[in-house]
């Protein structure tokens, strides 16, 4: 077990949360000098975790690091609920096939954030399978209405006449009866999981459970600077996907989120406390980090050096990029856009080109009815953001 005080252990688990219900609380089960089962749930919607997800695994791996055991719980009997949570609509339920799929990589990547030897996973289909309809009646019986309509997007729904199915009802139920089967000691998730996490405390007493804390995080925004982190909204950065994808992506974000970002991943990504002056240093700093956290040092220096390439040198012959076999040579350079996937339409490929955007190693094209004869190895350039090197 660690060497920090109980008031040390608190103050470094309390860091960077928004909400601890309650600190005392916490302080007292530490002080129990038992190993805490620290609950986090995930329900397996897409296939992959992203930046959004390490901002909470972060803060279980502190629990792991003062000796205490995490338990993931795979939704994959929630998943098919569909998590109600900000949603202005009902979320259509994923197939028990795509959820077990989704299910097979969330449990592995885990795995880059907490340690494999204090991690627990489990499926929630482990217990809701067994539960017969008076086992779901008694559950229903432990909640009011009132008390369900008093979250922040059932509120709404209700207030505006949209419809909420007694099905979205049953989720917080749900999760919150994840907590009574594990007998969790802690709760965590992202701050739009308060009330989930909450009912789970209130379950567990009527269950005669000692109730669980509740530990929520600060929510990532995503690429676009507007909502929160979330692959079905394409905003996301996975803690898999490609160094040089990865770079770019961070690369794309505005200044305010960058500053956001590295006050919200600070020194879990290895980032000095002071951001550098300059913006653009400060946003490569950033994303050479995140690289660095899931691919080596040797990945993020390859990953900014080719960006640097590509954006601030603008000597593409070494850049390591995408190559693209021509369909004919000579070829329309409208129809090339099209191919490549540059433009969405031949309209947007001639406005692109009469505005300048399109450079074939470095020189403008501006003539929408140009053909070009392709030797192999030219770089094509269309807008600030797409390249590929040609081939025949």
């Amino acid at each position: 077990m660690s060497t920090l005080t109980i008031p040390e252990q608190v103050e470094l688990l309390a860091a960077n949360v928004n909400q601890l219900h309650s600190r005392a609380e916490l302080a007292e089960k530490l002080k129990s000098g038992r190993q805490l089962r620290v609950k986090l749930g995930f329900d397996p919607t897409s296939p992959d975790l992203h930046l959004g997800h390490v901002v909470v695994l972060d803060k279980i791996r502190q629990f792991q690091d003062l000796g205490h055991l995490a338990v993931i719980v795979v939704g994959d009997y929630t998943a098919r609920v569909g998590d109600p949570t900000g949603r202005s609509k009902t979320r259509p339920p994923l197939a028990p096939e795509k959820i077990a799929e989704n299910a097979r990589t969330y449990t592995e990547q885990v795995f880059k954030v907490l340690r494999r030897e204090q991690t627990e996973i489990r499926y929630n289909g482990e217990w809701f399978g067994q539960l017969t309809y008076a086992d779901v009646l008694r559950l229903n019986s432990m909640v009011s209405v009132a008390q369900l309509l008093e979250r922040e997007d059932f509120k709404k729904r209700y207030t505006e006449g949209a419809a909420i199915s007694l099905m979205e009802f049953q989720y917080p139920l749900m999760q919150g009866y994840d907590s009574v089967m594990l007998n969790s000691d802690a709760e965590l998730g992202g701050n739009d999981q308060l009330f989930n996490n909450l009912v789970g405390r209130d379950l567990q007493k009527a269950y005669g459970q000692e109730p669980q804390i509740v530990i929520v995080m600060p929510i990532l925004t995503g690429l676009d600077g507007v909502h929160k982190m979330s692959k079905s909204l394409g905003n996301s950065i996975g803690i898999t996907e490609p160094p040089a994808e990865m770079f770019g992506k961070a690369m794309s974000v505005s200044d305010a989120t960058m500053l956001n970002w590295r006050w919200l991943l600070g020194a879990n990504y290895g980032l000095p406390a002071a951001a550098p002056e300059h913006p653009m240093e400060a946003k490569k700093q950033l994303a050479a980090a995140i690289v660095r956290r899931f691919h080596g040092a040797a990945a993020a220096d390859s990953a900014r050096a080719d960006f640097e390439l590509k954006f601030s040198k603008k000597d593409l012959r070494t850049a390591d990029l995408a190559e693209f076999t021509v369909s004919e040579n000579p070829i329309w350079l409208v129809k090339l856009l099209q191919e490549l996937k540059a433009v969405a339409s031949g309209g947007d490929a001639r406005r692109l080109i009469q505005q300048g955007g399109v450079k074939l190693n470095g020189e403008k094209l501006t003539d929408p009815k140009a053909h070009l004869t392709v030797s192999g190895g030219e770089v094509l350039q269309a807008g600030k953001k797409f390249f590929a090197r040609l081939k025949i």
